[in-house]
């Protein structure tokens, strides 16, 4: 895996992820559910979309907006294993751990 600090310098400069940010709704849905619950659905998320070694519909669209985690997610680009093996070195067909 990728250096932290050399994945976000990298993302930074990709005109794609930093076209994304939050919108009145989504910080509305921040600020509603508080963080500790949205932080609960990005885990969710992960777990149920990405942490099999190969999710059902990984790579098909994921929502664009309405969700600050979607649009975390594509900012910081975890949003799918291709992305996961583009940004962060982390190889398709293998299960994420908690490690």
């Amino acid at each position: 895996m990728r250096d932290l600090n050399e994945i976000f310098a990298a993302l930074n400069q990709s005109v794609f992820r930093r076209k994304f940010q939050l919108r009145d709704r989504e910080l509305e849905n921040l600020r509603d559910k508080g963080e500790e619950t949205v932080m609960s659905h990005a885990a969710d998320f992960i777990e149920k979309r990405l942490a099999a070694a190969n999710p059902p519909n990984d790579g098909r669209r994921m929502p664009l907006r309405n969700h600050p985690v979607f649009i975390s997610q594509r900012v910081t680009a975890p949003c799918c294993r291709g992305c996961l093996e583009k940004w962060r070195g982390i190889a398709r067909g293998v299960a994420l751990t908690d490690e």
